[in-house]
Formats: structure tokens, C-alpha cells, sequence
């Protein structure tokens, strides 16, 4: 005999509550529990594993083989772990049940109780929905993306000449202009600049510590190498900090003139060296080619700001 649904539940020491659904094994097709709801009228519903049922005394009423505190112990009900035979299929499962679809719970795999049951089917039919219209949605989304895949800029730029620099160790700035494209944006012509120090052989030594510097493509492919006896070091115009222009400055401390970005106050020397500040990594050396006539050639190299180590970004 199956008890009905409303039908009271008594434990050894009195009545705690009424039948509201069943739980079903979706394995073995059979109740593996029953919600029952507490009589106190809070609402709160308990599962009852059907080896705690003592006696199905009729359909109206159920004997537990416990007491009220044990009761108390049983795990509450969580709907959002559940969902009815209505929305789902299992197969032959009324031949062995006899109650009706919506009163029959069916446990959420586990890894999938942490979504709530309007939403998990939600977002099975999305994700159906996105299966359909993936052959067809690919190639606008490979189009729109193209521009985040393009391989480095390594255009060589004209920023001036080595006669304008009259001392060494000291920064001069260098201004020139450049085509820039920002997605499917139109091209636009942007000031850029960079400062170049021509170094003495201490500075030189604290640049490159006696070595050439390569540069690389997105490909690992070695593209320019910075001869570590080229007097010229040329460095971007952008703090690695947060990307802010910075000046040349005298000031008190170094009267002979030191970097400084007025965003945050990082200070660098001339060998492009963080002095104070917040600065996470001296300043970013660039590709540099000196013709005999002194024209200074550059690769406008960006790399990210705020991180220690150099990310290539353009």
C-alpha cells in the first residue's frame, strides 16, 4: 500500500507532519524517500528514507521508526536539487509508482545541483540553440576577430636625428606621427614620441650589461638586435606604470636631470633605471638603427603597463 500525498506522518512519540511528494531513484525506479512537511507550519519539508518507515497504516497515515528529535535531524528539502517527472522522462516508471507526475521528485546529478532548475534547462536549450547556430555564426565571429590576430607592427619610423643631442647622458624627446587602427575603425594619424639618451659606457653597461638585445616577432623570429655598443639607447614614451608621458627633470637630488611621470611620481635614471615610485620595471628599450648620417630609425614597440615582466602589445 502507498500512502496518498497530505496523508500524516507520525513518528514513535507523536504526529510531525504530512506526506507532500516522493523521491525516486532514477536507477532502480523505485521511492527512495518521502518529502514530509512539519507540522509546525514553518514549511519546512524533510526527506524521510523509506527504510525509516515503520508502517503504512493506511493511505491516510504513516508510522516512522523514529522519534520527533530524530526527525529533526533528517536533511530539509531543497526544490532547486529537484526536478518532477514532468520534466523528465523515465522509462516504465508508472508501472512501478502510482502517483501522480507532479508529485514524484527526481534528484539533479550533483554537478548540476548548483544551478537552479529553471535555469539549468535555460540554459540547455541556449546551449542547444548555440550548437545550431555555431556553422553559421563562426565565420562573422572569425571576421570580427581577425583584428585581435594580427601579427606585429615591426614598421621602422623616422624620429629625427643624432644633431640634436648635445650630451650625454641626457634625455632628448623625439616626436613623430603614425597611422593607427583600432578594430574596424578608420585609420587615424596619432602623435607619438620617445626619448633617446646618448649613453656613456657605465650607462651603456647598465642598459645592456655587456650584451646585444634581440627583438622578436609574434612568431619568436629574431627581427632587430641592439648592438650593445651603440652609444644611442632610445626608450618608449610611455611610463611602464600605467602608460603616462613622462618628462626629462633637474631637480634638487639629480641636478643633472633625471625621468620623471608626473602621473604617480615614478622616477627613473638615465639608464632607464626605476629610481622611486610605483614603477614595476625600468623603461622599455626600443629597436634603434643610426645611418651614418645620423637618422634615427626606430620600431614603435608597446608593451603592456602595471606588470613587471615585458608583454608585447602592438
Amino acid at each position: 500500500m502507498e500512502p496518498k500525498l497530505s496523508a500524516k506522518v507520525r513518528c514513535l512519540d507523536g504526529e510531525v507532519g504530512r506526506v507532500t511528494n516522493v523521491i525516486v531513484d532514477p536507477i532502480s525506479r523505485t521511492i527512495s524517500h518521502l518529502t514530509v512537511r512539519e507540522k509546525n507550519g514553518r514549511h519546512v519539508e524533510r526527506q524521510v528514507p523509506v527504510d525509516r518507515l515503520q508502517e503504512v497504516v493506511n493511505e491516510e497515515e504513516v508510522l516512522l521508526r523514529c522519534t520527533d528529535e530524530e526527525f529533526k535531524q533528517f536533511p530539509m528539502v531543497n526544490r532547486d536539487e529537484f526536478v518532477t517527472i514532468k520534466e523528465v522522462e523515465i522509462p516504465r516508471l508508472e508501472e512501478q509508482i502510482h502517483v501522480e507526475p507532479g508529485d514524484v521528485l527526481v534528484p539533479l546529478p550533483r554537478l548540476e545541483r548548483d544551478v537552479p532548475r529553471r535555469t539549468f534547462f535555460a540554459n540547455m536549450t541556449h546551449a542547444i540553440g548555440v550548437l545550431i547556430a555555431l556553422p553559421f555564426v563562426f565565420p562573422v565571429l572569425k571576421y570580427l576577430m581577425k583584428p585581435m590576430y594580427r601579427p606585429f607592427d615591426n614598421t621602422w619610423f623616422t624620429v629625427g636625428n643624432t644633431g640634436k643631442i648635445k650630451k650625454e647622458n641626457i634625455g632628448y624627446q623625439f616626436k613623430f606621427t603614425r597611422g593607427f587602427k583600432e578594430a574596424f575603425m578608420p585609420e587615424q594619424q596619432i602623435e607619438k614620441n620617445i626619448w633617446v639618451v646618448k649613453a656613456t659606457p657605465d650607462v651603456l653597461q647598465e642598459v645592456y650589461g655587456g650584451k646585444d638585445k634581440k627583438f622578436y616577432d609574434d612568431k619568436g623570429n629574431v627581427i632587430w638586435v641592439n648592438k650593445a655598443n651603440n652609444p644611442f639607447v632610445p626608450y618608449s614614451g610611455k611610463c611602464p606604470h600605467l602608460g603616462c608621458g613622462y618628462k626629462w627633470r633637474r631637480t634638487k637630488n639629480f641636478p643633472e636631470g633625471v625621468f620623471l611621470c608626473p602621473c604617480h611620481l615614478s622616477l627613473y635614471d638615465e639608464a632607464g633605471k626605476v629610481l622611486d615610485g610605483p614603477a614595476p620595471r625600468p623603461l622599455d628599450v626600443l629597436p634603434i638603427d643610426v645611418n651614418a648620417a645620423g637618422d634615427i630609425k626606430i620600431i614603435d614597440i608597446e608593451y603592456k603597463a602595471g606588470v613587471k615582466n615585458q608583454i608585447r602589445l602592438l
